[in-house]
């Protein structure tokens, strides 16, 4: 086991450079360091000296991946490429081209966005597999065709219908929840209630369907079959057999949403005002802030390489048979 995470932990590696260099060149295909020098300057009456000074002071005016003029390992190391991404492996972050310190904005917005994913996540995860066995319970009779009908409607109708609704049906109207924004403290649930519910019910409709369709192709095996003929109940057959044996694809699809957990909801930050790191990327990629935009993806690729990692260990608890080595 040691093994195989040590060696999945050196596979990680060119990965991240890959995705290092991917950001990298997407990023300078659309906007040159002159771009982002005006960009930050403001576009009237920039003087070429003034692009320049910014440049100097922001390290954009060295080559952007091959330093030609330098001699040695320095044609590698002289560049924006180098100076800009390289720390990343260190977790050093550096300033961001406003000047903020990056990694202390990742420290300080990480928990709101925590505060909203994590119930977002388990309830979500809680409900859906529990919506989905009682479908499942049902398979069959009006109660099942209803409930497909009804997660077919949550799946045809857009999330932003469901935030804009709420905010007005349950912050404006009935005055119960705020309508946006965060504090810290014990008073934060009433400000993540409402993005939390929609969150939950908003997912619903996909990922229930999902887990019944995992759940019915187990329920018909010769060992549910057998657990019946046993007499075992329905209920114990789901929840003991089938739900266990249908737990390996249900992790693999949780593997998508745990880097969210970390980065946070764009949508749900951007609309009901939560400074986490989603409201914080959008507002970098808005100011075309390459410090940030690059950061925000390495630590995304970081943590979702972590969760693949974590992903593989927890199938040998979910599938006895299944040795890692």
């Amino acid at each position: 086991m040691i093994q195989y995470i040590i060696r999945r932990l050196f596979y990680s590696i060119p990965i991240l450079i890959g995705v290092n260099l991917i950001t990298f060149a997407i990023f300078f295909l659309v906007n040159s360091p002159d771009d982002v020098a005006r960009m930050h300057l403001g576009t009237k009456y920039v003087t070429p000296e003034a692009v320049e000074r910014w440049k100097q002071d922001h390290g954009y005016h060295l080559p952007l991946v091959y330093n030609q003029s330098a001699s040695g390992v320095s044609r590698v190391t002289e560049t924006i490429f180098y100076h800009k991404s390289f720390r990343l492996f260190l977790f050093d972050f550096g300033r961001s081209d406003s000047g903020r310190d990056i990694g202390h904005d990742v420290r300080q917005r990480m928990w709101p966005s925590l505060a909203i994913m994590i119930p977002m996540f388990l309830g979500g995860l809680i409900v859906n597999i529990a919506f989905a066995l009682f479908m499942v319970f049902f398979r069959g009779t009006k109660i099942d065709f209803y409930a497909v009908v009804f997660c077919v409607l949550i799946m045809s109708i857009s999330t932003l219908f469901f935030v804009i609704f709420a905010q007005y049906l349950f912050g404006k109207l009935f005055q119960m929840v705020p309508i946006s924004g965060f504090v810290s403290g014990w008073s934060m649930w009433k400000f993540l209630l409402l993005p939390v519910v929609v969150g939950i019910v908003a997912g619903m409709g996909g990922t229930s369907r999902w887990y019944r369709t995992l759940f019915l192709e187990e329920v018909n095996k010769d060992y549910v079959r057998t657990a019946r003929a046993k007499g075992m109940s329905e209920a114990r057959v789901l929840f003991g057999h089938v739900f266990r044996n249908a737990l390996i694809p249900i992790l693999t699809g949780t593997v998508v949403v745990i880097p969210m957990l970390f980065m946070g909801s764009l949508i749900f930050e951007s609309f009901f005002a939560i400074p986490g790191l989603g409201s914080y990327t959008i507002e970098a990629i808005q100011r075309q802030d390459f410090a940030i935009v690059r950061s925000m993806v390495f630590l995304g690729s970081v943590i979702y390489i972590v969760a693949l990692l974590a992903t593989d260990i927890t199938y040998t608890w979910a599938d006895p048979r299944i040795r890692l080595s």
